[in-house]
């Protein structure tokens, strides 16, 4: 198990707000349409059905990592989420990636902000050190 650190904190607190963003989102819209129905969540955020179910399994696989794997799942995921903010802010407020997954300011800063917070995350938290032959021998 990985022990405390800023990544586990972050599989564990990303994860668990992406699914719940994710579920909430699907009371805004649950349309799986190319984008479909895109309404706004809060007031801010285009969600559709698919933007829905990709924040709920981001969210589900950082939970399920974060006990052993939350260093590398916070760069990936950081590094997703920064590229799908990019992503987004090229295409305009309105679009949709791959025509599925809707995009406005709201959406798009909140990934980055994600994406930021899980690089971060994953540079503040040292590598784990490998166990040599020698190492394992004498444990």
């Amino acid at each position: 198990m990985d022990a405390p650190s800023p990544a586990r904190l972050y599989a564990s607190l990303a994860g668990a707000a992406l699914v719940a963003f994710g579920i909430v989102g699907f009371f805004y819209s649950a349309s799986f349409g190319s984008p479909g129905d895109v309404e706004e969540a809060f007031g801010m955020f285009a969600v559709n059905g698919w933007s829905n179910v990709l924040h709920v399994l981001t969210g589900v696989l950082g939970l399920y990592l974060a006990g052993y794997a939350s260093r590398p799942y916070s760069l990936c995921l950081g590094a997703f989420y920064v590229g799908l903010a990019l992503w987004g802010f090229a295409l305009g407020s309105g679009a949709a990636i791959l025509g599925l997954v809707p995009v406005n300011a709201g959406t798009d800063l909140l990934h980055l902000a994600l994406g930021a917070l899980g690089v971060a995350a994953a540079l503040a938290t040292p590598a784990p050190r490998k166990r040599g032959k020698r190492a394992a021998a004498t444990a």
